[in-house]
């Protein structure tokens, strides 16, 4: 095999496809390989193709690898829609069909891990693998807040006991569902203070928190028409929940955990993905809730080697 490259900081430069009349940000990097499927990899919420730069390059002599923006984020356009797994899994399907040409692996982390498993369980033709790291999506029971509900609870009250701690909690609900305390809300939180904040709840490691990174995280918020974004996310019905989508997958499945995630109890959250799905593999990582940012090291050769294995 040939030696990995070193991960590295610099962003590399994509492309776009016109998809549904929306310019789509995308990189592509290393070449086709004939026994190995390409992966396509696609960021959480906030994020953007920037986030698996370290990833990109240190898998990219191993393995043809895409990386995209959904749309709403990064550099994608972000038109005024609704928001939800069901249109990003429609933009990842088409970019498989259209751009990449052959099945792939699809590797998500958080929200873009619900999109991509929304692509292998309703898509499968165009899956040849799926890879979560801290993935999201509801199950149908309770379970511990993953993003992003998790940025929704720290802006909601809990439940109350009382009547009327009850109606002072919707009344809450509602003041934050008014037009002028969205756009409030959102220019608090795109501050690169807040964004950094963020961050440090949400990652082990604090020294992989760097003023780049906050600045590729900052930078599409002050795009236009990511207010509405933002909006539209927080108050579209939830999609398909995940154990019913687990119900209808059939190819091989990795979940990387980062074990150290403040918004979702790995271990309890793994017990879920293996009552539906048990024919997985999974590795606990000390990390966050960005593994593949904080530790890519790992990530890229876990990855590397699975894909290797059921190739």
């Amino acid at each position: 095999m040939q030696v990995t490259k070193a991960p590295s900081t610099t962003p590399i430069p994509g492309q776009y496809w016109q998809w549904r009349g929306h310019k789509i940000y995308y990189v592509h990097a290393g070449e086709k390989q004939p026994q190995r499927p390409p992966l396509l990899l696609v960021h959480g919420f906030g994020a953007s193709t920037d986030h698996w730069r370290k990833n990109i390059t240190g898998l990219c002599l191993d393995f043809e690898v895409f990386a995209i923006d959904l749309l709403g984020f990064g550099r994608s356009a972000k038109p005024k829609l609704q928001y939800g797994g069901d249109l990003w899994r429609d933009q990842l399907n088409d970019f498989i069909s259209e751009v990449i040409g052959q099945k792939a692996i699809l590797a998500g982390n958080s929200l873009g891990g619900y999109a991509c498993l929304c692509v292998a369980a309703q898509c499968p033709d165009n899956a040849a693998g799926l890879v979560l790291l801290n993935s999201a999506g509801p199950f149908n029971k309770i379970e511990a807040t993953s993003e992003p509900e998790a940025l929704q609870t720290e802006i909601q009250p809990p439940k109350q006991s009382s009547s009327l701690e009850k109606l002072l909690g919707d009344s809450v609900k509602w003041i934050f569902q008014q037009p002028l305390a969205q756009f409030l809300l959102f220019q608090y939180v795109r501050q690169r203070w807040v964004i950094r904040q963020t961050l440090e709840k949400v990652y082990l490691d604090k020294s992989a928190i760097t003023d780049q990174l906050i600045e590729e995280i900052s930078r599409p918020a002050y795009d236009f028409g990511a207010l509405d974004v933002f909006v539209s996310v927080f108050s579209t019905p939830q999609g398909e929940k995940v154990d019913v989508l687990l119900k209808q997958l059939n190819c091989p499945l990795l979940l990387l955990w980062g074990e150290a995630d403040p918004w979702m109890n790995a271990r309890e959250r793994s017990q879920k993905f293996r009552q539906y799905y048990s024919e997985l593999t999974e590795h606990f990582l000390k990390a966050g809730h960005c593994p593949h940012d904080e530790v890519p090291d790992q990530i890229n050769s876990l990855l590397r080697d699975w894909v290797l294995s059921i190739n």
